[in-house]
C-alpha cells in the first residue's frame, strides 16, 4: 500500500491530462500558430500549408516525426544553449503534446477553443527600405531533379561608404528558395562570372567575397542590429546573393528582391568578425581521406581587448558532423558560445545573444569542428567517398565559426581589428605551403597584373581583395601608405623562391 499515493497522482495526472482529451483546438493549434503556420502558409517557402485543424490533421504524422527528430522547427543549436534570442525549437511537453494528439485519433475539440490564428506581415516586415535591389532576371528552377546552388550579382552603384542595420529578403517564388548567403564583391570577379552560361547567376563560389552581411533562412524574421551598430556597406562593392533552390514539383520562375536598411551614421563600434580558423578553414589544410568517420580541425584565437559577443554562425559543407566554439576566461571559467550537434549545410542560421555576453581581454575562443566521409554519413555526395580537401564548391570542404563582436571600449577598436587581421595571416602559411608544391610561384605576375586595375605597378588598399588586404598590407606595407609598392611586392616574391628553393633543395 506504501505506493498507492504515488498511483494515485499518475492517475490523476492521466485523468486530467489523458490522451483521450487532447484536442488540436485547445492543445495542439497554439503549437502550430506559433512555431510553424509563419513558414507554413500561403505565399510562403514550406511545402505545406497548416493554418487550419483539417491541415494539420492530414500531415499530422509526419509532423510528429520531424519534430522528435529535431528536424522542424529548424533550429540547429545545442538544446542546451539558452543565450540565444528568437530560439525556434519546441520543448519536450510541447512534442508530447502532439504525440499524445496523434496517438489519441488527431480529435478536433471544440473550436471556441482555437486562438485566433496570427496575423503575419505583408510587404517589407521592417518598413520601406532604403536601397531596394532585384535580380536582373529570373532564374528557371526545374519541377524536379537534384538541388541548385547558384549566385547572383545585384550590382550596389555606391558612390560613398553606407553601413547596415538589417537585410530583408523576399523571394517571389518562396516555396524554391531554402536559403541565401549575402556576400559583398569589391574585385568585379562575380560580375565577370554573372550568365556566362546562358542563364542568370553562376555556379562555384570562384569570386572574391569581401565581406558577409549574413543571410535568409525561412522562419527568420528580418531583425535591426541592437543599439546603433551597423555593418560596412563600401562603395564600389556588388552585392551577391548566394542561393539555395529546392524544386518545388513545377516550373518555377525566382526572381529576388533585396530591401537593404541603412544606419543614418557610422557606428560608435565597429563590429569584427573573429572567424576562428581564418578563410573556413583556408589555412588549416583541410583533406579528409575516404572512409574517415571522425576528421577533426580546431583552432583558436585570444582576444587581446574586453569584447561584447553580438552573434555568432558557423558555415561548413556536406562533411560536417559537429561545429562548436568555446570561451576559456583568463580565471579558468569555460562557456560554450556555440554547439551545433547535427550539422546541416541547408539549414545555415545566425545566432543572437539575447542578452550581453561579455569575453575579458585574454578570453581564448576555440572552435572544434568533425567531419564524416564514409559511406554512413547520408549527406555524403560521393559514393563511394573520395578524398576531400579545402575547395570553394559546395562537394569541397572548408569550415569555421565566427563570432561578431564589438569592442566593450571603442578606444580598443584598432587593437581588436589588428588582431583579427594578424589571425588572418594564418592563411598565408598553407598558401605558402601550396607555392611551394606547385606552379602557382610562375602566375604571381599576372595576378599582381590583374588586380592593379589602374596600370601603376603598385597594389593601392582598394585593389586588395579584402582578404588579401588583411593578410598582406600588415606584413608587407612596411611605409604604412596602404599600399604595395614595386619594391614591397618584390619582398612577397622573394619569399615565395625562397619557398620553391627550400622544396628543391
Amino acid at each position: 500500500m506504501k505506493h498507492a499515493p504515488l498511483l494515485f497522482v499518475i492517475s490523476s495526472v492521466f485523468a486530467s491530462t489523458g490522451m483521450s482529451e487532447v484536442t488540436y483546438h485547445r492543445d495542439v493549434a497554439p503549437i502550430i500558430y506559433g512555431n510553424c503556420t509563419s513558414c507554413h502558409r500561403e505565399g510562403e517557402n514550406a511545402p505545406f500549408p497548416l493554418s487550419s485543424f483539417d491541415e494539420v490533421s492530414k500531415k499530422a504524422r509526419t509532423i510528429r516525426r520531424v519534430v522528435n527528430e529535431h528536424y522542424m522547427p529548424p533550429w540547429h543549436a545545442s538544446p542546451q544553449l539558452s543565450h540565444f534570442s528568437d530560439i525556434r525549437r519546441l520543448d519536450d511537453s510541447e512534442i508530447e503534446l502532439i504525440n499524445q494528439w496523434v496517438e489519441s485519433g488527431k480529435q478536433e475539440g471544440n473550436i471556441q477553443d482555437t486562438p485566433e490564428l496570427p496575423t503575419f506581415p505583408r510587404g517589407w516586415q521592417l518598413g520601406e527600405p532604403d536601397i531596394i535591389l532585384t535580380m536582373s532576371r529570373a532564374y528557371p528552377v526545374a519541377a524536379d531533379g537534384p538541388d541548385v546552388y547558384r549566385n547572383f550579382v545585384l550590382p550596389l552603384e555606391l558612390d560613398e561608404d553606407k553601413w547596415v542595420k538589417a537585410i530583408e529578403l523576399r523571394p517571389s517564388t518562396r516555396a524554391v528558395v531554402h536559403h541565401s548567403l549575402f556576400f559583398l564583391d569589391d574585385s568585379g570577379t562575380a560580375r565577370k562570372l554573372e550568365g556566362k552560361d546562358g542563364k542568370p547567376g553562376f555556379q562555384g563560389m570562384k569570386f572574391r567575397k569581401s565581406g558577409s552581411l549574413g543571410g535568409y533562412v525561412p522562419g527568420v524574421s528580418p531583425r535591426l542590429l541592437p543599439g546603433d551598430l551597423a555593418r560596412p556597406l563600401p562603395k564600389g562593392s556588388d552585392f551577391v546573393l548566394s542561393t539555395h533552390f529546392h524544386p518545388s514539383g513545377k516550373p518555377e520562375l525566382e526572381q529576388t528582391k533585396v530591401g537593404i536598411y541603412l544606419a543614418d551614421k557610422a557606428p560608435s563600434r565597429l563590429i569584427q568578425e573573429i572567424q576562428i580558423p581564418p578563410g573556413f578553414g583556408r589555412g588549416i589544410g583541410i583533406d579528409i581521406p575516404p572512409g574517415e568517420k571522425n576528421y577533426t580541425i580546431t583552432d583558436n584565437f585570444t582576444l587581446p581587448v574586453d569584447a561584447e559577443a553580438v552573434a555568432i554562425t558557423g558555415h561548413a559543407h556536406y562533411l560536417a558532423e559537429t561545429m562548436a566554439m568555446t570561451a576559456k576566461f583568463p580565471d579558468g571559467e569555460e562557456r560554450v558560445l556555440l554547439e551545433i550537434p547535427d550539422w546541416d549545410l541547408d539549414w545555415q542560421d545566425t545566432y543572437y545573444f539575447k542578452e550581453k555576453v561579455i569575453l575579458p581581454s585574454g578570453t581564448v575562443l576555440t572552435t572544434v569542428i568533425t567531419y564524416d566521409n564514409s559511406e554512413d554519413n547520408y549527406d555524403n555526395p560521393f559514393s563511394p567517398p573520395r578524398r576531400i580537401k579545402w575547395g570553394l564548391e559546395s562537394t569541397d570542404e572548408m569550415g569555421s565559426v565566427t563570432l561578431l563582436a564589438v569592442p566593450v571600449k571603442a578606444s580598443d577598436t584598432a587593437a581588436l581589428s589588428r588582431q583579427t587581421k594578424i589571425n588572418q595571416t594564418k592563411i598565408l602559411a598553407q598558401l605558402g605551403r601550396e607555392f611551394s608544391n606547385t606552379r602557382l610561384l610562375e602566375g604571381l605576375p599576372s595576378m599582381i597584373r590583374f588586380l592593379d586595375k589602374n596600370s601603376d605597378g603598385t597594389l593601392q588598399s582598394n585593389e586588395l581583395p579584402t582578404r588579401l588586404r588583411g593578410a598582406l598590407l600588415p606584413r608587407l606595407d612596411k611605409d604604412k601608405n596602404k599600399e604595395l609598392d614595386p619594391s614591397e611586392l618584390q619582398v612577397l616574391q622573394d619569399w615565395l623562391e625562397s619557398l620553391k628553393a627550400s622544396r628543391d633543395a
